[in-house]
């Protein structure tokens, strides 16, 4: 497949909320996942950062995330994700917003159960930084973006060192 355009802020269709994906559609859900395995390495290629990327992200309006954190990959269909009760302050960035960072607070912890590839049950328990990235990703299957989630009206900042993006 290939690399495709990341939608930005501002665009109608990460607003939305993602369907779920059917068994009949897991061919389907392949190559978009392969567009999106190709659309994150070559983001990360070109501006060094990105861990993961949602569909919706991509305009595949279905509930798909790939993650890519130290080497390993992961393709992760039909999402549920159970939080737990501690939250921390955090600053988070998208490439859908390049450059821009929102504070916000995320779950410490958290539990994702979901469908991978091959239609077989997953379950990744999951902390700190990954639990934070893994909720980041979920919000943009329901149409909501980190901007959304922000603290107050004072918790935006840019990051000159991934400003330059786009």
């Amino acid at each position: 497949m290939a690399a495709r355009d990341i939608l930005l802020l501002g665009n109608d269709a990460l607003y939305r909320t993602a369907r779920e994906v059917t068994a009949e559609e897991l061919e389907k859900a392949g190559q978009v996942m392969e567009d999106l395995r190709d659309t994150m390495l070559e983001f990360r290629r070109k501006y060094a950062f990105g861990r993961a990327i949602a569909a919706p992200q991509i305009g595949e309006g279905l509930r798909m995330i790939y993650m890519n954190v130290a080497g390993a990959s992961t393709a992760i269909v039909n999402p549920r994700l159970e939080l737990g009760p501690e939250t921390f302050e955090v600053w988070d960035d998208c490439m859908s917003f390049p450059g821009l960072e929102v504070r916000l607070m995320r779950h410490r912890k958290c539990r994702l159960r979901f469908k991978d590839l091959a239609w077989q049950d997953r379950t990744m328990d999951l902390t700190d930084d990954l639990a934070e990235l893994i909720q980041h990703e979920y919000d943009h299957l329901d149409g909501i973006l980190a901007v959304q989630r922000a603290i107050d009206n004072k918790s935006f900042r840019i990051n000159p060192a991934k400003a330059g993006c786009f």
